[in-house]
């Protein structure tokens, strides 16, 4: 039986996480990195602006994993969005828009998110190189 391995992802340009584990994982070609919140990683705070600013500056975060990752957006296939109002959907999409060619991806509107954020963003990747196929 083969063994794969199993890389833990760290990226000093991301806000570390609020809790007990990693930004991202790596096993083999897949990447999971785990929910992102619109934290300045200088301030360790949410950046103001409510779920726009928030969805952006999550993004900019996953930028810096996937990239720790020697991944980038373009390798991402599956994104799922948690938002404390699903009235923000909209909005947030208008921010996301910047994630093209646009992966699987899922939303939902949940009780309560950490820190009071508005979004949290989490994404699955793979490393190396992607070719579409249409």
């Amino acid at each position: 039986m083969s063994k794969l391995i199993r890389k833990i992802i760290t990226a000093a340009k991301a806000p570390k996480p609020v809790g007990p584990y990693n930004q991202a994982v790596q096993v083999g070609n897949t990447i999971y990195v785990s929910g992102v919140l619109g934290i300045d990683v200088n301030t360790s705070k949410l950046v103001a602006g409510g779920a726009p600013a928030e969805a952006n500056q999550a993004l900019k975060n996953l930028g810096e994993i996937l990239a720790a990752a020697d991944s980038s957006y373009k390798n991402v296939v599956k994104t799922t969005i948690f938002l404390a109002d699903i009235g923000d959907f909209s909005a947030v999409n208008e921010t996301y828009k910047q994630c093209d060619p646009y992966p699987a991806r899922s939303t939902f509107q949940v009780g309560k998110l950490p820190m009071e954020a508005r979004v949290e963003i989490e994404v699955i990747a793979v490393s190396g190189e992607l070719v579409d196929r249409v």
